[in-house]
């Protein structure tokens, strides 16, 4: 969250459980929305766009609602990532942006329709992951600054040298 993703629960726990273990681990936030899966799927699809923004945990929610999300939060012009281990799951993996599946815990139909597999089934290396891509970036437009001024010096020395000679 300090790196400006918002982190959003999708369960089909109990409503009182996921909100418990949202607030515990930080999810959950004063202010923050919790709902469970019937009451979002009755949404119209504008109620849903008001709702999302502050939608944080999704509680006795179907595949349908995970899926449904995920195609909302990308119309809405975000970069979605969701994890998931179970056949349930594919759907939503599928289509987010970047698919998060168990490697441990998973099912080997989750980890198709991933696009990456955590190993470990641990939340903390998809962090772990971004840190490393936004690192990977940030090389990689230093490079590219670096090449195009070395590139455009060069070719303005070669222009007036050009213009020197004649």
């Amino acid at each position: 969250q300090r790196a400006g993703l918002t982190v959003r629960m999708v369960t089909g726990d109990n409503i009182l459980t996921a909100k418990k273990i949202a607030e515990e681990c930080g999810i959950l936030k004063p202010g923050g929305l919790a709902m469970e899966g019937p009451t979002f799927r009755a949404l119209s699809d504008e109620d849903k766009d008001k709702v999302i923004p502050s939608l944080q945990v999704l509680a006795r929610s179907s595949p349908a609602d995970k899926f449904i999300l995920v195609q909302r939060l990308k119309r809405m012009g975000e970069v979605v990532a969701v994890t998931g281990d179970g056949t349930n799951d594919a759907p939503a993996l599928k289509e987010a942006d970047i698919g998060f599946s168990m490697g441990i815990s998973g099912t080997d139909i989750a980890k198709n329709a991933s696009d990456i597999v955590l190993l470990d089934d641990n939340f903390g290396s998809i962090v772990k992951a971004i840190l490393w891509g936004r690192n990977v970036y940030d090389c990689i437009s230093k490079f590219l600054q670096f090449q195009f001024a070395i590139n455009l010096t060069s070719c303005l020395l070669t222009l007036v040298a050009a213009a020197m000679n004649r």
